[in-house]
């Protein structure tokens, strides 16, 4: 088709072609993996350039220049838009069958992860999930971005334009290495704890803000050994003995033994972990499915997770609430060192 004055008209394969770049590196393997021959890959390229009046890959190399990326993240997700019309029409009706891209914090993918993912693939085998791990705060611009569909995050979480699902809560505690001076404690005021230099999350994530909260109210402020944006990298540090650090529950569950000890906080509040997806547009009929299974799996085994604390009627707390604060209740159908 020819575009009009001031219209830019762009095909499909066009798009497809410049992500087969992107990922696999060259012409030639693009055109491997699209089932074509290179001067078609040129010709797509070619085209889609002009269109946009930019030019998208290095032909020396076959590197995206910087256009080139803000063209392919846009692409990515028209194309899994595309790819999500399409399972949820041809599954209607049956079970749900696609793709749902996943972020999930480590301490809960843990747990949680195996048993959903065995659970889906009884009920939903059509449904598949890519997994991506991360911190809530690399996770959580993934999910307004578009790149991930939806990812279990700490709560609470801002950005406009979000759904939330609270799933469950578990205590915040200390652990430290045997020779720390708070070692031999079983619980510690804040007021102690701000004598000794801890680990911590950068200022601004969720469990930061949090503890400096909890801190400020009780007239002290906790001192940073380190700032790490990963709770099992914490964890990691304490089992190697570098400091002592605050986490949640889950990192270090009852089973888990090693060179460490727990100490409890009674001041902290608890944490809260959630699912968090994007309002509009709405996800596929495979992410919910997933949404879906998470809540089931968290309210038959989270209560086996010592420090984690589910509704009161026993099932995950499944509260739905927007950006915009309007809430809706919803019932969810090695060395002598831990692994974390």
């Amino acid at each position: 088709m020819n575009s009009r004055e001031g219209e830019i008209t762009v095909e499909l394969r066009q798009l497809q072609t410049l992500v087969a770049i992107a990922d696999h590196g060259s012409f030639s393997a693009a055109a491997k993996a699209l089932v074509t021959v290179q001067s078609n890959v040129s010709a797509h390229l070619a085209r889609l350039e002009k269109q946009l009046g930019a030019q998208l890959v290095e032909r020396a190399t076959g590197n995206l220049t910087d256009e080139g990326e803000l063209v392919v993240a846009r692409a990515r997700r028209i194309l899994h838009e595309l790819e999500d019309i399409d399972g949820d029409i041809h599954s209607l009706g049956q079970s749900p069958t696609g793709e749902c891209r996943l972020g999930s914090i480590g301490t809960t993918a843990r747990w949680l992860i195996p048993p959903m993912l065995l659970g889906l693939e009884r009920t939903h085998p059509g449904v598949r999930v890519t997994l991506l791990e991360g911190a809530t705060s690399s996770l959580l611009p993934r999910v307004i971005a578009g790149e991930i569909d939806a990812a279990i995050v700490h709560l609470p979480v801002a950005g406009a334009g979000l759904q939330v699902t609270q799933m469950f809560s578990e205590e915040l505690l200390l652990i430290a290495p045997p020779g720390h001076p708070l070692a031999g404690r079983e619980s510690v005021s804040l007021a102690e704890l701000s004598e000794h230099p801890i680990i911590q999350p950068p200022p601004g994530t969720p469990q930061r803000r949090i503890v400096d909260r909890t801190a400020a109210s009780a007239g002290v402020a906790m001192r940073s050994l380190a700032e790490i944006d990963g709770v099992r990298l914490m964890a990691s540090l304490v089992f190697d003995g570098f400091g002592a650090a605050i986490v949640p529950a889950s990192v270090v569950p009852a089973w888990l033994t090693g060179t460490f000890v727990r100490i409890a906080v009674p001041e902290l509040p608890r944490r809260t972990v959630g699912w968090v997806q994007r309002e509009r547009p709405r996800p596929n009929r495979a992410t919910f499915a997933v949404r879906d299974m998470a809540l089931d799996v968290i309210s038959r085994h989270g209560p086996r997770q010592p420090g984690v604390t589910l509704s009161a009627d026993g099932t995950a707390a499944g509260t739905a609430a927007t950006s915009g604060g309007r809430t809706a209740a919803r019932r969810p159908g090695n060395g002598g060192k831990p692994r974390v």
